[in-house]
């Protein structure tokens, strides 16, 4: 069983492949135990994907108006339920943002398809903007993932005066004999231009809490110098 953040579909056909059933679980703490669950049953033909609506929650994706996305479309997922949270303590106005309606706002981004299966992306506070379009690190992750020399990689956005923001990868290498230059060539055709990784930086380390979550956070701490055109 995974969770915690969105797991790399090169990851989960690798478990697969060695015959380990995998059931992926989405919820978050205010949601006070699972609001998605992809069983083994459809971990190959769904891999990506965190399954559909937990037993009594209800699930929407919604665009920046409130309105139902259409499938496929991104949007930030909603859960409902008597079992999502009342509220942060001593926080009311923290409280009245994240729940609105019945409705927790997770701040996730993802897409639902005509199935009811979700798919997890990113977060809202990790999307980057570059030249008016969204670009969800996640997606440019999975594909770097494919690269057998790639250990394990976050990307994040950096300044750009060309196109506002821009993508960088920040990779740890499997094997030292990886480029950057092999790094950008992995995702041609497999990404759109805007998409494209602009910098490639290489670290010992991803730095993570926990329960495994990228803290982007201090990656962007130690980037700061870094822009491009």
């Amino acid at each position: 069983m995974s969770g915690a953040a969105p797991v790399p579909v090169s990851l989960i056909h690798e478990y697969i492949a060695l015959g380990i059933e995998i059931h992926q679980v989405y919820g978050l703490t205010e949601s006070c135990g699972p609001a998605c669950l992809l069983t083994s049953d459809d971990a190959v033909e769904r891999a990506g994907s965190t399954g559909k609506a937990f037993f009594h929650t209800g699930i929407r994706v919604v665009d920046g108006e409130g309105r139902d996305c259409a499938p496929g479309e991104p949007g930030e997922v909603l859960v409902s339920g008597a079992h999502i949270m009342l509220g942060y303590w001593n926080q009311p106005e923290a409280t009245a943002e994240t729940v609105r309606d019945g409705w927790l706002h997770t701040g996730d981004i993802a897409t639902m398809d005509a199935d009811g299966f979700v798919t997890i992306m990113d977060r809202v506070k990790d999307m980057l903007i570059s030249g008016g379009e969204n670009v969800y690190p996640a997606e440019i992750e999975n594909v770097i993932l494919s690269n057998p020399k790639v250990g394990d990689v976050a990307v994040l956005g950096i300044p750009s005066s060309k196109w506002g923001e821009s993508p960088l990868a920040v990779v740890v290498r499997r094997d030292a004999s990886l480029t950057p230059e092999e790094v950008i060539a992995g995702c041609k055709g497999r990404l759109a231009a805007f998409k494209m990784p602009k910098a490639v930086r290489f670290v010992d380390e991803i730095p993570r809490n926990p329960s495994g979550k990228i803290l982007k956070r201090v990656l962007r701490d130690q980037f700061t110098d870094i822009a491009v055109d």
